[in-house]
């Protein structure tokens, strides 16, 4: 259940945290949520980072399948005021105390930072991301069991497993947005599934982004039997879709267009090495910092016109249509 606060009220240590924790956790998100307007900078911040305590319990190789259902469903019952959130931090942060990654220990730890300023959001923020944070946490449950090096078992799984892990975010930015701005609220209306398009664009292009980091570990998000070209034919289908759902933000919210525009563009960049690198077969390359500081500096221009974000997204998808193989 929501609970009613004042957003201005949220606790300036809370929010330092915050902000500290999002540029430690995500290199992308760090750069893309602060161009958002405030009181959508502070929910969306607050939201990726339950989203990444979720995520951080999926990926954690220092426990058992069982284990993740449990702590899953116990920080779903937590943020849902259903038992104390001080349960989930110590059963968390014990069970990864063999966790690598320092960032996402200490984030667990201040599991009770986080959820204050969820609370300090208005009602209809906190519907939005506890919806999210739900139907996340109930469909990794279920997809915990069936990580196996494998893969999943077909495409509709793989597509059903982007949707828990990123359409729904799709989908929770569109609740967020709409509120923000009446205009874009009827611009998008009966269009709200490019949305979970846009977040299942971002979730291919990580898979296929961490698939050999995801073998080496034991786990594959691939769906079985389908190859490389065949999802880059699918990751393409869910940009253009991404595309249009950027058109339809009115030009008026420029922090909205270049938070969406630059973590679309990136995620084309990085299908792009991808592609160049299964031509090539060799081990595909991260996008340098110099490449994205350019993108960046490019949306400060590009996010006003459609028609430079049309011929972007021509360009730079050039690449990707050369090697996917079309259904």
């Amino acid at each position: 259940m929501a609970i009613k606060n004042d957003p201005d009220l949220a606790d300036l240590a809370d929010l330092a945290y915050q902000k500290d924790t999002l540029n430690l956790v995500s290199r992308t998100f760090a750069i893309t949520i602060p161009l958002l307007p405030p009181p959508l900078e502070r929910a969306v911040g607050c939201a990726y980072l339950l989203c990444r305590i979720v995520d951080t319990i999926e990926d954690a190789s220092c426990l058992a399948a069982p284990e993740k259902v449990v702590l899953s469903e116990l920080f779903l019952a937590a943020c849902l005021n259903q038992k104390p959130i001080s349960e989930f931090m110590q059963s968390c942060s014990t069970a990864l105390e063999l966790h690598p990654n320092l960032a996402e220990r200490d984030l667990i730890a201040h599991t009770a930072t986080v959820v204050r300023i969820l609370h300090c959001c208005p009602a209809n923020q906190q519907t939005a991301i506890l919806r999210c944070i739900s139907i996340m946490s109930q469909g990794m449950t279920r997809f915990h069991a069936k990580q196996n090096p494998l893969g999943l078992k077909n495409l509709q799984e793989f597509e059903e497993y982007c949707y828990v892990v990123a359409g729904v975010v799709g989908e929770m930015l569109t609740s967020l947005f709409a509120a923000h701005s009446s205009q874009f609220a009827q611009a998008i209306a009966k269009q709200e599934s490019l949305a979970m398009a846009f977040g299942q664009a971002l979730q291919m292009t990580n898979i296929l982004k961490d698939s050999l980091e995801d073998q080496a570990r034991g786990v594959s998000w691939l769906p079985q039997n389908v190859t490389q070209a065949e999802l880059l034919a699918l990751a393409i289908q869910k940009l253009d879709a991404a595309l249009t759902y950027i058109l339809f933000i009115p030009k008026a919210e420029f922090g909205m267009r270049r938070f969406c525009l630059l973590a679309l563009g990136l995620a084309v960049l990085t299908l792009d090495k991808l592609a160049a690198s299964k031509k090539t077969k060799h081990q595909p390359q991260k996008i340098s910092r110099r490449t994205v500081a350019l993108f960046y500096h490019f949306t400060l221009i590009a996010a006003r016109s459609n028609t430079l974000i049309k011929l972007f997204f021509y360009c730079a998808a050039r690449p990707l249509k050369r090697v996917a193989i079309r259904p």
